[in-house]
């Protein structure tokens, strides 16, 4: 297909099939989205192709952009060859003003500027030919550096633990194996610029990085179904494109995969590669005891290399990739990583690119690049929780106890320095505890606190609170980062948890008190205060749990920024150890300003983006992003306007007025009319019906009723009920049976005439489930899912939106917030019926509030085109029933 560009141009999009018109327009814009540099906002329904346009514009944006650079080049050399010929051929005859010396500088000048930039072009030209030719040499060259220094601290490190071993009387002696687990002299203070230096020789022996496409979404099956539009797409077999994934999802060493949470597969992966050359320096060092320590057979430089070479031969997701790994014993964690640089595009989750330490370190680089975000409904919720932290009263108290046992264990083996940060740390430790009330010195678990509630602080304030204003918490963070003093002390634990023989420690003043508790934190089942996706069994049977001194890091820092962008909550529940530090980020934008800082452009798009001025505001526009350089775009469905009727209902069937806020839902009268409209549907709407109520607690009170008053028996009548289980084990299931139900129903004899599905907004059927066709030919959305305006998070930002930005149209920031929400919840729940070209379905809004022309601009345009409002319920049932009679499915009269 051929459209033509915003600058007269014909452009061509190549498309496995005719593409629908809304998708011509669709990959027109975004080709001028990337061609101009904005920023956009893309909205396209699900089911009308978005990944293949998304796939099909941007490549073909990207296959002219590299012609263009190829014909500059060549124009450059063209220039300069003729400009040269023709200072040889000057018309010696035309009369010149100027001295002959200055003619024949200024020719001479031109000359050399013009050899100057052919020499350059020649050279970038040179250079983009031979980049995968170097690639291996200059991975080699950064591989060995990496292993040299690696073997020089570990040299080192030995070198310290023979002198105190030799030194005798100083401290315990050291157990085999546990000379890795000392701290090695920290220096960087005094060597932040030879650290840096060494960063920059790094980066001269790394590839340079062609201009590609990062490519993120929210999912690891997203991701796939993105990498499996792009393999049919034309464009499959050309592109060098590589997929990104964790180390949890990525590794092939079966014995590190059964650890199960990323924490300890990454800790064990680095560990892994440290033995490999550990072994090396013992054998060199011409020691008689060889120490048998596990390394991975994947981790072979060859190996990674061949396999990064093999990813380029065609376009892989994670299956496929770890499938080939498998074959060649080569990690594809690695080898992924190594493809970056020549990779036209890089596919990735988007938790891994917008955090701005785990993308330095997965080796990505925005600059001049381009970033596309795909399902980014949730990507301000995704920041906030990125950059946000929590922890409890008893993770305070069990790094505090496990810090200063190894501080006591090695204490004569610690440099200066390292003493004096890791004092500094149990200080603030012991004072954040304070901050909850209570004492590191006493069990967590005893100590009640004194008024429950919730205190919210800046974080200026919380540090003055706390009484740790007086600590450097930058240069504490850039210990923790640097010394891996976390991954010491969770390699400590994990030695001493499992040993025959336990730690030497001071007797505890009160029999019962917190060693106890410590240990009772070692040995029982459940690990308390410490997340489940943090725990794993050990090979003793007890749970294995990160260090709370990882999860500690993360609140120091978010400490660090700006007092405005967060603040801090203290959250007193019964006893310390249940209590909690929340850090909340309030201004997602200054993380995400770095992406547009260095981006070429930026590419947000959704199946339902509305509303999109939280994305404006809070996103774009407040991380000093121009508002000229947004470009919105929302496209139609791909189904013709009479396949969908979207219908606000004001009243019910005996005139009761519909608003569903929080004083009127539970009123008798308001349940038994939402209980009338079900009934009245279930006669006309054929195969599945979808009810979404705006929480779990509504949906309770109200199906109770219903049961007390004979209601849900009268709906079984009709179609088999279902109800969204509370445990996500159990979805699929229930599923499975809900579609067998409605299969049989469509046959000829079979029973009722479909089923009903009660689910919640925001619970686990109202994102990723797909009801099409007869699962789900009509939605009920009952009231409007309004979030929780007495949680202090959600009121803290609420002002800091009312502080900064202006208001709409006479609304506050706050407001808008809370409408935004609200509609965003409505708009991913009813976008679940409609998912194909012929799909057809019903939505009905239950609530006379959806009228109101605020509330409606707030709904996707393919839905808000074709909405009728209807102030009674006669004309809303007649419009439904009218709807499937057209067509062709069975028609009830009403009761």
């Amino acid at each position: 297909m051929e459209v033509n560009s915003p600058n007269s141009a014909t452009v061509s999009f190549p498309f496995p099939f005719q593409p629908y018109p809304i998708q011509e327009q669709f990959m027109t814009e975004l080709y001028r989205v990337l061609e101009d540099g904005k920023v956009g906002i893309f909205e396209s329904p699900t089911g009308t192709g978005k990944s293949l346009s998304l796939i099909c514009g941007s490549l073909a944006w990207l296959r002219d952009f590299e012609e263009k650079k190829r014909q500059e080049e060549a124009r450059m050399l063209g220039v300069g060859e003729t400009e040269k010929e023709g200072s040889q051929e000057t018309d010696i005859s035309t009369p010149s003003t100027e001295p002959d010396w200055i003619t024949q500088f200024l020719s001479k000048k031109e000359e050399m500027d013009m050899k100057n930039k052919i020499k350059e072009e020649q050279l970038r030209r040179k250079r983009r030919e031979e980049r995968l030719e170097q690639m291996r040499h200059n991975n080699q060259l950064k591989f060995a550096s990496k292993r040299k220094r690696e073997e020089d601290e570990t040299v080192r490190l030995l070198q310290l633990s023979q002198q105190m071993l030799s030194s005798g009387g100083e401290g315990p002696a050291l157990e085999q194996g546990e000379e890795e687990l000392v701290l090695v002299e920290y220096e960087s203070d005094e060597d932040t610029r030879k650290a840096a230096t060494l960063d920059e020789d790094d980066d001269d022996v790394e590839e340079e990085h062609v201009t590609k496409i990062y490519y993120c979404s929210r999912t690891h099956s997203q991701l796939s179904q993105f990498v499996h539009e792009l393999q049919k797409s034309p464009f499959g077999k050309e592109t060098r494109a590589v997929s990104l994934g964790s180390r949890q999802n990525t590794c092939v060493n079966d014995e590190v995969r059964r650890l199960g949470t990323a924490q300890l597969i990454n800790d064990r992966c680095m560990e892994m590669q440290k033995n490999k050359h550990e072994k090396k320096v013992e054998e060199s060092e011409g020691k008689k005891r060889r120490v048998s320590r596990l390394t991975c057979p994947f981790y072979s430089y060859e190996q990674m290399q061949f396999l990064r070479d093999e990813v380029f031969v065609e376009v892989k997701d994670i299956e496929q990739l770890v499938s080939q790994a498998r074959k060649v014993k080569a990690c594809p964690y690695y080898a992924t990583r190594y493809a970056i640089p020549a990779a036209q595009v890089v596919i990735l989750p988007y938790q891994m690119l917008l955090h701005d330490s785990t993308r330095r370190a997965s080796g990505i680089r925005l600059k001049d690049q381009v970033v596309i975000i795909d399902e980014a409904h949730n990507l301000i919720d995704t920041i906030t929780g990125m950059y946000s932290s929590q922890v409890t009263g008893s993770q305070f108290c069990q790094a505090h106890s496990q810090l200063a046992q190894y501080m006591e264990r090695y204490r004569s083996r610690l440099k200066a320095k390292n003493l004096m940060y890791i004092k500094q740390i149990l200080f603030l430790l012991e004072k954040f505890v304070g901050a909850l009330g209570g004492n590191v010195k006493q069990n967590p678990n005893y100590q009640k606190v004194s008024q429950e509630g919730t205190t919210l602080k800046s974080i200026n304030d919380f540090l003055f609170y706390s009484q740790v204003d007086n600590i450097n918490l930058f240069k504490v963070q850039r210990y923790c980062t640097r010394s891996m003093i976390s991954r010491k002390l969770f390699g400590f634990m994990e030695k001493f948890r499992t040993a025959d023989v336990g730690i030497t420690m001071k007797e505890s003043t009160k029999p019962g008190g917190l060693q106890q508790f410590l240990q009772n934190l070692n040995h029982k089942d459940r690990v308390e205060g410490v997340p489940d996706g943090l725990q794993d069994a050990g090979e003793n049977g007890h749970p294995r749990t990160a260090s709370p001194l990882m999860q500690i890091e993360g609140f120091l820092s978010a400490l660090t920024n700006a007092n405005q962008d967060g603040r801090v909550l203290v959250q007193l529940q019964g006893t310390v150890a249940q209590s909690s530090l929340k850090f909340l980020m309030l201004n997602p934008a200054v993380h995400f300003a770095e992406v547009l800082k260095d981006c070429r452009s930026v590419v947000i798009a959704g199946g339902t983006m509305q509303p999109v001025s939280d994305f404006k505001q809070q996103l774009l526009i407040s991380a000093g992003l121009s508002p000229d350089r947004i470009v919105e775009f929302s496209c139609g469905h791909v189904i013709p306007p009479e396949n969908i009727l979207p219908i606000v209902l004001c009243s019910g069937p005996t005139n009761q007025q519909l608003e569903f806020t929080y004083q009127k839902r539970d009123l008798p009268e308001m349940m038994d009319e939402t209980g009338r409209i079900l009934a009245n549907l279930c006669n006309v709407v054929p195969g599945g019906l979808v009810v979404f109520f705006p929480s779990y607690e509504y949906q309770k009170v109200i199906l109770d009723h219903w049961e007390k008053t004979g209601l849900t028996k009268r709906l079984s009548v009709k179609k088999k009920i279902f109800q969204e289980p509370k445990k996500a084990s159990q979805v699929d299931q229930v599923l499975s049976e809900y579609s067998r139900i409605i299969k049989l129903s469509g046959q000829p004899g079979g029973p009722l005439t479909g089923a009903l599905l009660f689910s919640v907004v925001g619970g686990k059927m109202s994102e990723g489930i797909n009801f099409s066709d007869d699962l789900g030919r009509c939605v009920v959305m009952v009231g409007m899912p309004y979030p929780n305006i007495r949680s202090p998070e959600l009121q803290e930002k609420m002002s800091y939106l009312d502080h900064i930005l202006p208001k709409t149209n006479g609304v506050s920031a706050g407001r808008v917030l809370i409408e935004n929400l609200c509609m965003k919840a409505v708009n991913q729940s009813i976008g679940r019926a409609i998912r194909h070209r012929g799909d057809y379905a019903s939505i009905v809004l239950l609530d006379h509030r959806y009228s109101r022309p605020a509330i409606l601009a707030k709904l996707p345009q393919w839905i808000r085109n074709s909405t009728e409002i209807k102030p009674a319920f006669g004309p809303a049932y007649s419009s439904v029933r009218k709807f499937f009679q057209l067509k062709k499915t069975i028609s009830v009269p009403p009761t």
